[in-house]
């Protein structure tokens, strides 16, 4: 489950707006106001992505054992005994809305900016959308359910071990971050550049390669998105792929190499190994291996469409 759910939230982080990869790679090479097509696109391409991503967990799960797994079979209580010790529950729509309303908010934050909406409703909108407003507005209502079990005398309690997990991952993640930047303004992106023409060659390959270097390089899919689009940008005449549909598919490629591959110096590695209950070494032959896996099958169905669209 853990494999398949990381491979499932990776496909929409790379290749779907309105995540920010996606949207600053499609406007940095000129497709940013046709995101309906990229969104199509990033569609078709996540089926492979997703196919094999599946395909990969079904194996592994197998094979890997977590310490969630170990929990399940020393298990001493029966489901109802489980349930009876939480008290009282919230009903289906509160339980999804520390994880609904966020996504629900962001995506009118979203909705408004592209439809360059004006006046109050925009200042609101793009308030409430905000990621960490929205971020805030899921745990307001986290803390309610807190009230409604009756157990709003444990929120010190649940706060401390839930810091004790989240922390190694935000400190992770803001490396992450720095790492990138100081990569991109070192002589490597330069470098690249300055020898793009014979690169170039490779056609649609070129981008997912370079984005694939970035990654594995640096952690962050964000920044090998946008630091490759960047790179790619005055090459798309040269690589023939200056054509909307194909640079649209160039943003897919990019996409492809931002997933490829996840390992010790990207944060989402560590997501999901922590809340996976996995150790690094079971990290390296799920999620490394998964995503490798579905940047690879991500890049086939980009490379079919490249010899459909023109």
């Amino acid at each position: 489950m853990t494999v398949a759910l990381s491979t499932g939230l990776y496909a929409s982080h790379v290749f779907i707006p309105p995540t920010p990869g996606p949207i600053a790679a499609a406007n940095t090479l000129g497709v940013g106001n046709n995101l309906l097509l990229v969104m199509g696109l990033g569609a078709l391409v996540s089926i492979p992505a997703l196919i094999g991503g599946l395909l990969y967990a079904q194996y592994i799960g197998k094979k890997v054992k977590s310490t969630e797994d170990a929990d399940i079979d020393g298990a001493t209580k029966s489901y109802e005994e489980i349930v009876a010790s939480y008290g009282k529950l919230p009903n289906g729509a509160i339980s999804l809305a520390p994880i609904i309303v966020p996504i629900l908010l962001m995506a009118i934050g979203s909705i408004a900016s592209m439809a360059k909406w004006t006046g109050f409703a925009f200042q609101l909108f793009t308030f409430l959308g905000t990621p960490i407003i929205a971020l805030a507005a899921g745990v307001l209502f986290a803390v309610w359910q807190l009230g409604i079990a009756g157990k709003l005398d444990k929120f010190y309690d649940i706060t401390n071990e839930t810091l004790k997990v989240v922390g190694p991952i935000l400190f992770i993640t803001a490396a992450g971050g720095v790492l990138g930047r100081v990569i991109a303004s070192t002589a490597i992106v330069r470098f690249i550049t300055a020898n793009s023409q014979s690169i170039a060659t490779v056609g649609i390959f070129f981008p997912f390669l370079l984005s694939a270097i970035l990654k594995t390089a640096q952690g962050s899919s964000t920044v090998a998105l946008t630091t490759t689009a960047g790179i790619v940008a005055p090459l798309l005449g040269v690589l023939n792929l200056d054509s909307p549909a194909r640079t649209a598919l160039t943003v897919m490629a990019i996409g492809a190499g931002a997933m490829t591959v996840s390992h010790a110096n990207d944060s989402y590695f560590w997501v999901v190994t922590n809340f996976g209950g996995m150790t690094p070494e079971q990290g390296y032959k799920t999620q490394t291996t998964a995503t490798l896996i579905e940047g690879i099958c991500g890049m086939v169905g980009v490379f079919i469409l490249s010899l459909i669209l023109r």
